[in-house]
């Protein structure tokens, strides 16, 4: 089998999956985001470079879209589709360009997840400065603010008072503040800890993460610590079920205890980091995410995947 794996051959994840792949005996190609290209009107479309052209299999790590702000819609909108004409000429993609463009959107799947039923934090998302004025009153005038497009704890900032929300409010351009897009949460009580479950197919691995000392941020990028962790089983449920409704195969799962009783999903994360989760297992997550590629696309050639080579 041929794999390309999507990303910067430099990165952690990106160095361990492909040490896995090719363990298992196939040919593995690194191919960066920004030389994904596409030829159209020469014959059969035509995927640029080469190894993308002839995978059988394509993993995806790393999000898309590496430029400004105001450039980057045309990066996302561009390499999505191409996943998608990826996907359409039956190669297997992992994740699929439906579940990467729910779960990118943290609006687009946290209202996924809440119309399946699934317990989500209140969340308001607007625009117009008056809007969001009205947005965290609603919500007590204490809440979280979040990058709509965005991962590991970066720009999330908590707006609890008069003084933090006028602080936002006048933050520089560029920043997350009124007049662009908003996404305003209910800001939780927590004891301190959170839990992330990866999903990899119908396998699942879990840690808790624990906060530094006088942050309510859980993130293990922000100073939190990996421990081991073993959910109790309407938990893992519930990890099951918002990776089923965002369509991921792979998928890192962020659910909060709330003090008062309360279980709720964060987040789904379609492209999901397993560092701080091998850390706190001991397991090889690298080794079970390349199974799940390798069984992924056994099952499409079995199927005959219309339009596969």
């Amino acid at each position: 089998m041929r794999v390309a794996i999507i990303g910067e051959a430099g990165g952690w994840h990106v160095r361990r999956l492909a040490a896995a792949v090719a363990g298992r005996g196939h040919d593995v190609s690194i191919v960066r985001w920004a030389d994904m290209a596409a030829v159209v009107g020469c014959g059969p479309e035509r995927f640029e470079p080469e190894p993308l052209e002839l995978a059988d299999a394509v993993a995806v790590r790393g999000m898309p879209g590496s430029a400004a702000p105001d450039d980057r819609l045309e990066e996302v909108v561009f390499r999505m589709d191409l996943l998608g004409r990826l996907a359409a000429r039956g190669r297997t993609v992992v994740n699929s360009p439906r579940a990467l463009e729910t779960a990118i959107d943290k609006y687009l799947s946290l209202s996924r997840l809440a119309a399946a039923g699934l317990p989500v934090p209140r969340t308001i998302v607007a625009q117009a400065p008056e809007a969001c004025r009205r947005g965290w009153e609603q919500l007590g005038r204490d809440c979280v603010v979040k990058p709509l497009f965005g991962s590991r704890g970066r720009g999330i900032l908590r707006l609890d008072g008069a003084t933090a929300f006028a602080a936002w409010q006048n933050l520089p351009d560029g920043d997350q503040r009124p007049g662009r897009v908003a996404y305003l949460q209910e800001f939780v009580p927590h004891p301190g800890w959170d839990v992330r479950i990866l999903m990899v197919g119908d396998d699942w691995f879990a840690m808790r993460r624990i906060a530094a000392a006088g942050d309510w941020r859980t993130n293990i990028s922000l100073g939190g610590r990996p421990e081991p962790f073993t959910p109790p089983p309407p938990w893992v449920d519930l990890a099951r079920r918002a990776a089923r409704e965002v369509e991921a195969d792979v998928a890192g799962v962020d659910l909060l205890p709330a003090t008062d009783g309360r279980v709720l999903i964060l987040e789904v994360n379609a492209v999901p980091g397993w560092r701080g989760l091998e850390t706190a297992t001991g397991k090889d997550l690298s080794q079970a995410v390349a199974a799940h590629l390798e069984k992924a696309a056994n099952a499409a050639v079995a199927a005959n995947v219309p339009g596969r080579r």
